[in-house]
């Protein structure tokens, strides 16, 4: 059974196609944020159609990067990049490929691909931690993604972690993505999140930060394991190493919470790996 999975984010896209559960082909491509969605639509199609001819699939998964209805499967928005407000994005591809597909958000996503092929097997509850262009969370449990109400459960990254500090693209002012994720570091430093995650006068203010948004989530859900993906993520021990120890400072110590916090061990491949579970639920129910 061959699979599409694709996961869009601010910064680049990616493409997978897996047979079974190994991934047989993969593309990435840079966004285009003056191109908008349509662009990036553009190259989605002709890489599908191409793919379509020369191997087939038989359905579709999809990881994407800002707030999706997951009950109605329709994109939100992209705080990132224009042209996805309330865009019926399943609609788009059932009318392109010819093929049924599921959608999420993409930290969601990731949640199910750490949680089923990575660091967070065998980890439940599991929060996932995307820590890139932005910061989002996804919360995989012993039966499944806990997606809250309104699709929204999970959403770290616009907790207020400093109500005195900048206004946030959310229009409230110091949340966690606002304070540590890759768009807003490289504005307010003129440095990229690789280099400034190199300084480690930089990490440990940093740290402290991030732990302040981490300490919520292992307040709130007492996860077995948190794991981390995302670009900033591969700074490794760098962050990891005084991210523990800032954690170990942060959360209350009579709670007995565990602190395990752990690297995405699939790399940029987290949310394919989760689409891959989100197509493979249609072929499941279709059975």
């Amino acid at each position: 059974m061959s699979t599409l999975a694709i996961d869009i984010g601010g910064t680049k896209f990616s493409m997978a196609l897996f047979d079974g559960a190994t991934m047989v082909r993969r593309e990435s491509r840079e966004t285009s944020r003056e191109g908008g969605a349509a662009w990036m639509l553009d190259r989605i199609q002709e890489i599908g159609l191409r793919w379509k001819a020369e191997s087939g699939f038989d359905a579709c998964g999809v990881g994407f990067g800002g707030p999706v209805d997951f009950a109605r499967q329709q994109v939100y928005l992209s705080t990132h990049v224009g042209g996805w407000d309330n865009f019926d994005l399943p609609q788009w591809i059932r009318d392109t490929f010819g093929v049924p597909v599921l959608m999420d958000n993409d930290a969601n996503a990731g949640a199910i691909g750490e949680g089923r092929h990575g660091a967070g097997q065998g980890f439940r509850p599991l929060f996932y931690m995307t820590l890139s262009t932005g910061i989002g969370g996804g919360i995989l449990t012993g039966e499944g993604v806990l997606r809250g109400a309104d699709s929204y459960a999970g959403e770290i990254g616009h907790l207020n972690i400093d109500p005195e500090g900048p206004d946030c693209l959310c229009g409230s002012r110091g949340c966690l993505e606002r304070m540590c994720c890759g768009l807003w570091m490289e504005r307010d430093y003129g440095k990229t999140a690789r280099e400034l995650m190199r300084d480690p006068e930089f990490v440990s203010g940093y740290t402290v930060k991030l732990a302040r948004g981490l300490k919520a989530a292992i307040m709130l859900l007492n996860p077995a394991r948190i794991v981390i993906g995302g670009g900033i993520s591969k700074a490794g021990d760098r962050l990891f190493v005084p991210l523990r120890e800032e954690l170990k400072r942060q959360v209350t110590a009579w709670s007995r919470a565990r602190i395990d916090v752990a690297a995405a061990s699939l790399g940029d491949d987290s949310v394919l790996y989760g689409a891959l579970e989100l197509a493979q639920e249609i072929q499941r129910k279709s059975i």
